[in-house]
């Protein structure tokens, strides 16, 4: 049944024709439990609703499967309170390791959970090598390049509608942006917190603008955000890109199928994915020569900057 050798191939393929007839399975747990190797990755994500993460765990999954491994996702809905009771239940359950998304704890109580939890690679969150390894992305870069551009394209005033101040992924593209502006010594006119939703980027956006009626440009958290600021900006009879130009981050799908379709800094989920669980399996191996891997945003550029960019100077747009 184990496919090891010490029976003939006769009886083999008789023992084999008697359990297919009996609708025979090898008890997976026992098994498990002797070998101390579930063969199971657990994957956690704040919410499985966004976009970004289901290419995340594509990608993983298309290393994982090649290696013997199965990947169970669990979704704690934007709560640090149900990470720690996910991150508990599968540390019960003896999975092999944990790629987790965007953690949402506090720093200290994620340091705290991941003393006992294993193998674990962090995405877009990094911690002490001897607790986990992390894949980031190079978000101060994107910044920059975000910031470039909408200075390229004629940009003077320009607002930010900012992730949730609880999120270290926010927190990094807010101090990105703010960074890239300030070497350019432009001041920005307003930042608004929201939720990572389109409602929450709308409701932003909205009340950003109504303090800051004459802002040229919004850089939005994610591009969920910027789809929302796009709305309000319409409520508001703005015109993207005609009065307002909108940027924002991760390039998922929905952003170019929108009206406009929306300039973003992507990453290719998909390569996080697998370059998660290929640090995963290295630290299961007990490797951990590599503790973190860094990924580059690409500008993609898309109508919702367009119209400025047309005739802006050096373009040949």
């Amino acid at each position: 049944m184990n496919g090891q050798e010490g029976a003939s191939a006769k009886t083999r393929q008789h023992i084999l024709d008697v359990a297919k007839r009996l609708n025979y399975r090898p008890n997976t747990a026992a098994r498990n439990l002797r070998s101390r190797k579930s063969s199971v990755i657990g994957v956690i994500v704040p919410d499985i609703s966004n976009p970004f993460f289901p290419e995340i765990f594509r990608g993983a999954e298309s290393i994982a499967q090649s290696e013997g491994y199965t990947l169970t996702l669990s979704n704690v809905v934007e709560s640090a309170d149900r990470e720690a009771e996910v991150l508990e239940k599968l540390l019960n359950q003896q999975v092999d390791g944990l790629i987790w998304c965007s953690a949402r704890m506090e720093d200290a109580l994620l340091f705290k959970a991941l003393e006992n939890a294993g193998n674990v690679v962090l995405i877009n969150r990094k911690c002490p090598k001897n607790l986990a390894s992390s894949v980031v992305v190079d978000y101060a870069m994107g910044a920059r390049i975000a910031v470039r551009h909408l200075l390229d394209i004629g940009a003077k005033r320009i607002g930010i509608v900012a992730g949730p101040d609880w999120s270290f992924g926010a927190k990094e593209r807010l101090r990105g942006v703010e960074a890239a502006l300030r070497k350019y010594e432009i001041q920005p006119l307003g930042t608004m917190f929201c939720d990572p939703t389109i409602e929450g980027g709308q409701q932003a956006a909205a009340t950003l603008l109504a303090e800051t009626p004459d802002l040229d440009a919004l850089i939005c958290y994610n591009d969920l955000a910027a789809i929302g600021a796009s709305h309000a900006c319409k409520n508001l009879g703005l015109a993207v890109p005609g009065d307002i130009s909108l940027i924002g981050f991760d390039d998922i799908a929905i952003a170019s199928l929108v009206s406009p379709p929306i300039t973003s800094l992507g990453v290719e989920r998909y390569e996080l994915g697998r370059a998660a669980m290929n640090l995963l399996l290295k630290r299961i191996r007990g490797d951990e020569s590599l503790n973190q891997v860094t990924l580059q945003p690409t500008l993609r550029i898309r109508e919702s900057t367009m119209a400025a960019l047309r005739g802006a100077p050096g373009t040949g747009v």
